[in-house]
Protein backbone atom coordinates (compact mmCIF):
# COMPACT_ATOMS: atom_id res chain seq x y z
CA UNK A 1 0.00 0.00 0.00
CA UNK A 2 0.95 3.93 -0.75
CA UNK A 3 -1.61 5.76 0.56
CA UNK A 4 0.16 6.47 3.96
CA UNK A 5 3.49 6.94 3.15
CA UNK A 6 2.59 11.18 4.66
CA UNK A 7 0.97 10.20 7.52
CA UNK A 8 2.35 8.77 10.74
CA UNK A 9 -1.24 7.91 11.96
CA UNK A 10 -4.77 7.85 9.36
CA UNK A 11 -7.81 6.00 9.20
CA UNK A 12 -9.14 4.91 6.33
CA UNK A 13 -13.04 5.29 5.80
CA UNK A 14 -14.70 2.59 3.10
CA UNK A 15 -17.73 4.77 1.54
CA UNK A 16 -18.14 1.80 -0.65
CA UNK A 17 -18.69 -0.53 2.45
CA UNK A 18 -20.82 1.94 4.13
CA UNK A 19 -23.20 1.77 1.08
CA UNK A 20 -23.41 -1.87 0.82
CA UNK A 21 -23.98 -2.19 4.47
CA UNK A 22 -27.12 0.74 3.58
CA UNK A 23 -28.22 -1.34 0.88
CA UNK A 24 -28.50 -4.74 2.98
CA UNK A 25 -30.19 -3.29 5.81
CA UNK A 26 -32.66 -1.34 3.55
CA UNK A 27 -33.24 -4.91 2.16
CA UNK A 28 -33.75 -6.97 5.01
CA UNK A 29 -36.43 -3.87 6.22
CA UNK A 30 -40.08 -3.71 4.59
CA UNK A 31 -40.24 -0.95 2.20
CA UNK A 32 -42.13 1.18 4.05
CA UNK A 33 -39.38 1.42 7.04
CA UNK A 34 -37.90 4.95 6.88
CA UNK A 35 -34.14 5.31 7.29
CA UNK A 36 -33.17 7.72 9.84
CA UNK A 37 -28.97 7.98 9.87
CA UNK A 38 -27.91 8.62 12.60
CA UNK A 39 -24.42 10.78 12.12
CA UNK A 40 -23.91 12.91 15.05
CA UNK A 41 -20.18 13.10 16.58
CA UNK A 42 -18.50 13.54 13.34
CA UNK A 43 -20.51 10.69 12.17
CA UNK A 44 -18.97 8.71 15.03
CA UNK A 45 -15.58 9.99 13.94
CA UNK A 46 -15.93 8.66 10.17
CA UNK A 47 -16.43 12.36 9.03
CA UNK A 48 -19.57 13.81 8.19
CA UNK A 49 -19.59 15.40 4.63
CA UNK A 50 -18.20 12.49 3.45
CA UNK A 51 -20.78 9.93 5.36
CA UNK A 52 -23.72 12.16 4.54
CA UNK A 53 -22.30 12.82 0.90
CA UNK A 54 -22.57 9.15 0.72
CA UNK A 55 -26.42 8.47 2.56
CA UNK A 56 -27.77 10.86 0.45
CA UNK A 57 -27.11 8.36 -2.89
CA UNK A 58 -27.49 5.01 -0.87
CA UNK A 59 -31.22 5.42 0.57
CA UNK A 60 -31.15 7.46 4.04
CA UNK A 61 -34.58 9.34 4.11
CA UNK A 62 -33.68 11.43 6.90
CA UNK A 63 -30.76 12.25 9.45
CA UNK A 64 -30.30 12.73 12.85
CA UNK A 65 -27.97 14.94 14.91
CA UNK A 66 -27.02 16.32 18.18
CA UNK A 67 -25.87 20.06 17.49
CA UNK A 68 -26.60 22.90 15.43
CA UNK A 69 -22.96 23.04 13.78
CA UNK A 70 -24.21 19.25 12.93
CA UNK A 71 -26.96 20.35 11.05
CA UNK A 72 -25.28 23.23 9.30
CA UNK A 73 -23.08 20.56 7.79
CA UNK A 74 -25.49 18.85 5.97
CA UNK A 75 -26.75 21.84 5.00
CA UNK A 76 -24.00 22.68 3.27
CA UNK A 77 -24.13 19.48 1.66
CA UNK A 78 -27.77 19.69 0.93
CA UNK A 79 -30.79 21.31 1.11
CA UNK A 80 -34.07 19.28 1.55
CA UNK A 81 -33.34 16.17 3.93
CA UNK A 82 -35.08 16.17 7.00
CA UNK A 83 -32.87 16.54 9.99
CA UNK A 84 -33.79 15.76 13.36
CA UNK A 85 -32.14 17.64 16.52
CA UNK A 86 -32.09 14.52 19.35
CA UNK A 87 -30.38 17.14 21.60
CA UNK A 88 -31.99 19.71 23.30
CA UNK A 89 -31.57 22.95 21.57
CA UNK A 90 -30.30 25.89 24.16
CA UNK A 91 -32.52 29.23 23.73
CA UNK A 92 -30.31 31.35 22.23
CA UNK A 93 -30.10 28.71 19.53
CA UNK A 94 -33.52 28.36 18.90
CA UNK A 95 -33.80 31.00 15.66
CA UNK A 96 -31.35 28.23 14.22
CA UNK A 97 -34.81 26.01 13.48
CA UNK A 98 -36.02 28.44 10.60
CA UNK A 99 -32.36 29.11 9.25
CA UNK A 100 -31.26 25.52 8.91
CA UNK A 101 -34.70 23.36 8.60
CA UNK A 102 -34.24 21.11 11.20
CA UNK A 103 -37.17 19.02 13.29
CA UNK A 104 -36.25 19.78 16.74
CA UNK A 105 -37.37 17.61 19.61
CA UNK A 106 -40.09 18.09 22.33
CA UNK A 107 -39.71 16.62 25.76
CA UNK A 108 -41.71 19.78 27.70
CA UNK A 109 -44.21 22.62 27.91
CA UNK A 110 -41.42 24.90 28.09
CA UNK A 111 -40.19 23.64 24.49
CA UNK A 112 -43.55 23.79 23.31
CA UNK A 113 -43.97 28.03 24.24
CA UNK A 114 -40.44 29.08 22.37
CA UNK A 115 -40.87 26.84 19.15
CA UNK A 116 -44.43 28.52 18.85
CA UNK A 117 -42.74 32.01 19.55
CA UNK A 118 -40.15 31.25 17.06
CA UNK A 119 -42.91 29.95 14.53
CA UNK A 120 -44.81 33.54 14.87
CA UNK A 121 -42.03 35.39 14.78
CA UNK A 122 -41.00 33.51 11.22
CA UNK A 123 -44.70 33.64 10.16
CA UNK A 124 -43.21 29.62 9.00
CA UNK A 125 -44.36 26.50 11.00
CA UNK A 126 -42.36 24.15 13.01
CA UNK A 127 -42.35 20.68 12.49
CA UNK A 128 -41.26 18.39 15.86
CA UNK A 129 -40.54 15.06 17.00
CA UNK A 130 -42.29 14.59 20.41
CA UNK A 131 -39.52 11.92 22.32
CA UNK A 132 -41.18 9.64 25.16
CA UNK A 133 -39.16 8.90 28.23
CA UNK A 134 -40.06 5.17 28.69
CA UNK A 135 -36.82 4.47 30.99
CA UNK A 136 -33.65 6.17 29.71
CA UNK A 137 -34.18 9.12 32.08
CA UNK A 138 -32.51 11.61 29.31
CA UNK A 139 -34.64 13.49 26.84
CA UNK A 140 -38.04 13.26 26.52
CA UNK A 141 -41.96 13.79 28.71
CA UNK A 142 -41.90 10.69 31.20
CA UNK A 143 -44.40 8.53 29.93
CA UNK A 144 -47.22 9.01 32.29
CA UNK A 145 -47.37 12.45 31.33
CA UNK A 146 -47.14 11.95 27.81
CA UNK A 147 -50.65 12.29 26.93
CA UNK A 148 -51.03 15.87 28.25
CA UNK A 149 -48.22 17.21 26.41
CA UNK A 150 -49.11 15.64 23.08
CA UNK A 151 -52.53 17.28 23.55
CA UNK A 152 -50.81 20.30 24.31
CA UNK A 153 -49.03 20.21 21.07
CA UNK A 154 -51.98 20.03 18.79
CA UNK A 155 -53.57 23.33 20.74
CA UNK A 156 -50.83 25.01 18.64
CA UNK A 157 -51.16 25.37 14.64
CA UNK A 158 -47.76 26.82 14.61
CA UNK A 159 -45.98 23.33 15.06
CA UNK A 160 -46.84 19.99 13.34
CA UNK A 161 -46.22 16.92 15.09
CA UNK A 162 -43.57 14.86 12.66
CA UNK A 163 -43.42 12.02 14.83
CA UNK A 164 -43.07 10.43 18.00
CA UNK A 165 -40.10 8.09 19.22
CA UNK A 166 -38.33 6.83 22.33
CA UNK A 167 -34.51 5.41 23.18
CA UNK A 168 -33.75 2.08 24.50
CA UNK A 169 -31.62 2.41 27.37
CA UNK A 170 -29.81 -1.69 27.83
CA UNK A 171 -31.16 -2.58 24.17
CA UNK A 172 -27.58 -4.26 23.71
CA UNK A 173 -28.32 -6.39 27.05
CA UNK A 174 -31.08 -6.31 29.05
CA UNK A 175 -33.99 -7.37 26.61
CA UNK A 176 -36.44 -7.47 29.47
CA UNK A 177 -36.03 -3.65 30.17
CA UNK A 178 -36.34 -2.90 26.38
CA UNK A 179 -39.42 -4.65 26.35
CA UNK A 180 -40.45 -3.08 29.26
CA UNK A 181 -39.55 0.49 27.55
CA UNK A 182 -41.62 -1.01 24.39
CA UNK A 183 -44.41 -1.87 25.81
CA UNK A 184 -44.72 1.79 28.10
CA UNK A 185 -44.19 3.33 24.19
CA UNK A 186 -47.28 1.32 22.96
CA UNK A 187 -49.89 2.42 25.77
CA UNK A 188 -48.94 5.84 25.37
CA UNK A 189 -49.38 5.49 21.57
CA UNK A 190 -52.57 3.37 22.24
CA UNK A 191 -53.82 6.72 23.77
CA UNK A 192 -53.65 8.21 20.25
CA UNK A 193 -56.84 8.20 18.08
CA UNK A 194 -56.39 8.43 14.57
CA UNK A 195 -52.61 8.48 14.33
CA UNK A 196 -51.60 10.62 11.00
CA UNK A 197 -50.07 7.92 8.36
CA UNK A 198 -47.07 10.39 8.05
CA UNK A 199 -46.48 10.52 11.57
CA UNK A 200 -43.35 8.89 11.85
CA UNK A 201 -43.31 6.42 14.83
CA UNK A 202 -39.45 5.30 15.68
CA UNK A 203 -38.07 3.81 18.93
CA UNK A 204 -35.51 1.32 17.46
CA UNK A 205 -31.84 1.92 17.09
CA UNK A 206 -28.83 -0.49 16.13
CA UNK A 207 -29.07 -2.09 19.01
CA UNK A 208 -33.07 -2.97 19.34
CA UNK A 209 -34.01 -3.20 15.86
CA UNK A 210 -37.33 -5.59 15.64
CA UNK A 211 -39.39 -3.32 13.89
CA UNK A 212 -40.07 -5.53 10.74
CA UNK A 213 -40.10 -9.02 13.10
CA UNK A 214 -43.87 -7.88 15.10
CA UNK A 215 -47.42 -6.47 14.05
CA UNK A 216 -46.48 -2.66 15.45
CA UNK A 217 -46.92 1.23 14.28
CA UNK A 218 -43.40 1.50 13.52
CA UNK A 219 -42.24 2.88 10.19
CA UNK A 220 -39.10 4.41 11.21
CA UNK A 221 -35.61 3.29 12.74
CA UNK A 222 -32.70 5.31 13.98
CA UNK A 223 -29.63 3.55 12.31
CA UNK A 224 -26.10 4.41 13.96
CA UNK A 225 -23.52 1.90 14.73
CA UNK A 226 -24.31 -0.82 12.17
CA UNK A 227 -24.02 1.12 9.00
CA UNK A 228 -20.59 1.36 10.50
CA UNK A 229 -20.06 -2.61 9.62
CA UNK A 230 -20.36 -2.74 13.56
CA UNK A 231 -23.15 -5.43 15.11
CA UNK A 232 -23.89 -3.69 18.54
CA UNK A 233 -24.31 -7.33 19.95
CA UNK A 234 -23.60 -10.65 18.70
CA UNK A 235 -27.31 -12.49 17.78
CA UNK A 236 -28.33 -8.85 17.22
CA UNK A 237 -31.87 -9.10 14.94
CA UNK A 238 -30.00 -7.93 12.10
CA UNK A 239 -26.65 -10.31 12.21
CA UNK A 240 -28.51 -11.49 8.91
CA UNK A 241 -27.11 -8.13 7.12
CA UNK A 242 -23.87 -9.62 7.54
CA UNK A 243 -22.12 -5.83 7.52
CA UNK A 244 -18.93 -4.69 6.68
CA UNK A 245 -16.25 -2.94 8.89
CA UNK A 246 -15.87 1.09 6.98
CA UNK A 247 -13.55 2.57 9.47
CA UNK A 248 -9.53 1.18 10.14
CA UNK A 249 -7.16 3.09 12.33
CA UNK A 250 -3.12 2.75 11.19
CA UNK A 251 -0.07 4.06 11.71
CA UNK A 252 3.57 3.27 11.59
CA UNK A 253 6.80 2.20 12.48
CA UNK A 254 8.77 5.04 13.96
CA UNK A 255 12.15 3.80 15.27
CA UNK A 256 13.42 -0.12 16.12
CA UNK A 257 15.94 -0.63 19.00
CA UNK A 258 17.19 -3.68 21.49
CA UNK A 259 16.42 -3.04 25.15
CA UNK A 260 18.34 -5.34 28.00
CA UNK A 261 16.76 -7.86 30.13
CA UNK A 262 14.96 -6.04 33.37
CA UNK A 263 14.59 -2.59 31.67
CA UNK A 264 11.31 -0.86 32.58
CA UNK A 265 9.27 0.16 29.84
CA UNK A 266 6.99 3.56 29.74
CA UNK A 267 6.17 6.12 32.34
CA UNK A 268 5.45 4.50 35.77
CA UNK A 269 7.00 0.90 34.39
CA UNK A 270 4.61 -0.73 34.55
CA UNK A 271 6.09 -4.48 32.86
CA UNK A 272 9.42 -5.22 32.76
CA UNK A 273 11.81 -7.08 30.03
CA UNK A 274 11.93 -11.02 30.76
CA UNK A 275 14.19 -11.30 27.71
CA UNK A 276 16.74 -9.23 25.42
CA UNK A 277 14.17 -7.53 23.26
CA UNK A 278 13.86 -5.93 20.11
CA UNK A 279 11.14 -3.14 20.49
CA UNK A 280 9.52 -0.79 17.68
CA UNK A 281 8.30 2.61 18.97
CA UNK A 282 4.70 3.54 17.00
CA UNK A 283 4.35 6.94 15.37
CA UNK A 284 0.94 7.41 17.69
CA UNK A 285 -0.48 7.49 21.15
CA UNK A 286 -2.92 8.53 23.46
CA UNK A 287 -2.89 12.05 21.57
CA UNK A 288 -4.30 10.18 18.25
CA UNK A 289 -6.68 8.22 20.42
CA UNK A 290 -5.15 5.22 21.30
CA UNK A 291 -6.81 4.76 25.15
CA UNK A 292 -4.32 4.27 27.89
CA UNK A 293 -6.76 0.93 28.84
CA UNK A 294 -4.89 -0.65 26.11
CA UNK A 295 -1.63 -0.79 27.93
CA UNK A 296 -0.26 -4.13 28.38
CA UNK A 297 -3.10 -5.49 27.12
CA UNK A 298 -3.74 -4.89 22.92
CA UNK A 299 -1.54 -6.04 20.04
CA UNK A 300 -1.15 -4.06 17.10
CA UNK A 301 -1.03 -5.89 13.13
CA UNK A 302 2.34 -5.36 11.67
CA UNK A 303 3.29 -7.45 8.61
CA UNK A 304 0.37 -9.71 9.51
CA UNK A 305 2.41 -10.09 12.88
CA UNK A 306 0.36 -9.83 16.53
CA UNK A 307 2.62 -7.77 18.18
CA UNK A 308 1.74 -6.81 21.86
CA UNK A 309 2.04 -3.35 23.25
CA UNK A 310 4.39 -2.95 25.98
CA UNK A 311 3.96 -0.33 28.89
CA UNK A 312 1.46 2.52 28.98
CA UNK A 313 0.96 3.67 26.03
CA UNK A 314 2.06 7.48 26.06
CA UNK A 315 1.17 11.06 24.20
CA UNK A 316 2.75 10.17 20.50
CA UNK A 317 3.93 7.22 20.95
CA UNK A 318 3.26 3.17 21.81
CA UNK A 319 6.22 0.92 22.64
CA UNK A 320 5.49 -2.76 21.04
CA UNK A 321 7.44 -6.13 21.21
CA UNK A 322 8.21 -7.50 17.80
CA UNK A 323 11.29 -9.81 18.56
CA UNK A 324 9.76 -12.37 17.41
CA UNK A 325 8.96 -11.48 14.01
CA UNK A 326 12.04 -10.37 12.22
CA UNK A 327 12.01 -8.60 8.97
CA UNK A 328 10.08 -5.55 10.68
CA UNK A 329 11.67 -2.34 9.40
CA UNK A 330 11.37 1.30 10.14
CA UNK A 331 8.37 2.56 8.03
CA UNK A 332 6.22 -0.39 8.26
CA UNK A 333 2.48 0.15 8.43
CA UNK A 334 0.95 -0.82 11.84
CA UNK A 335 -2.63 -2.02 11.93
CA UNK A 336 -4.90 -0.82 15.60
CA UNK A 337 -8.06 -1.56 13.88
CA UNK A 338 -8.59 -3.08 10.62
CA UNK A 339 -6.59 -6.04 8.57
CA UNK A 340 -3.49 -7.36 7.60
CA UNK A 341 -2.75 -10.19 5.63
CA UNK A 342 -5.05 -12.99 7.25
CA UNK A 343 -5.70 -11.09 10.71
CA UNK A 344 -8.18 -8.93 11.86
CA UNK A 345 -8.35 -6.64 14.81
CA UNK A 346 -12.43 -5.85 15.12
CA UNK A 347 -13.41 -2.49 16.62
CA UNK A 348 -15.00 -4.68 19.21
CA UNK A 349 -12.22 -6.54 20.27
CA UNK A 350 -10.24 -3.56 20.46
CA UNK A 351 -13.19 -2.17 22.65
CA UNK A 352 -12.52 -5.10 24.88
CA UNK A 353 -8.99 -4.41 25.43
CA UNK A 354 -10.04 -0.94 26.08
CA UNK A 355 -13.23 -1.41 28.41
CA UNK A 356 -14.57 1.62 26.58
CA UNK A 357 -17.88 0.75 24.42
CA UNK A 358 -17.05 1.40 20.43
CA UNK A 359 -18.96 3.98 19.81
CA UNK A 360 -16.48 5.90 22.50
CA UNK A 361 -13.21 4.33 19.97
CA UNK A 362 -14.50 6.08 16.65
CA UNK A 363 -15.26 8.98 18.44
CA UNK A 364 -11.91 9.06 20.61
CA UNK A 365 -9.83 9.11 17.46
CA UNK A 366 -8.44 12.74 17.39
CA UNK A 367 -8.94 15.61 14.88
CA UNK A 368 -5.06 14.99 14.19
CA UNK A 369 -5.37 11.59 12.69
CA UNK A 370 -6.22 12.06 8.70
CA UNK A 371 -8.86 10.68 7.73
CA UNK A 372 -8.33 8.47 3.94
CA UNK A 373 -11.41 7.83 2.13
CA UNK A 374 -12.08 4.97 -0.42
CA UNK A 375 -14.45 6.08 -2.78
CA UNK A 376 -14.75 3.51 -5.94
CA UNK A 377 -18.44 2.53 -5.81
CA UNK A 378 -20.18 -0.16 -4.01
CA UNK A 379 -20.64 -2.25 -6.57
Amino acid sequence: MTTYIKHRCWAEIDLGALERNIKRIRSALPPYIQYVAVVKADAYGHGMKPVVSRLMHSGANMFAVASIKEAAEIREIGSGWPILMLSPLLPEEDKEIIHYDIIPTISTLDEINRFVEVSKSNNTPIKVHLKIDTGMGRLGVWHANAIKLYNEILTHPEIKLGGIYTHFSSADHDQEFTELQRLRFFEVLSQIKNIDDDLLIHADNSAGLETSQRESPFNAVRVGLLQFGILPYPNSLLSCVNPEPVFSFHSRVGLIKELPVGTGISYGQTVRLERTTQVAIVTAGYGDGIPTTVSNKAVVLINGNRCPILGRVTMDQTIVDITDFPGIITGDQVTLIGKQKDQIIDVLTFSEWSKHIPWEIYCSITKRVSRLYRTESAI
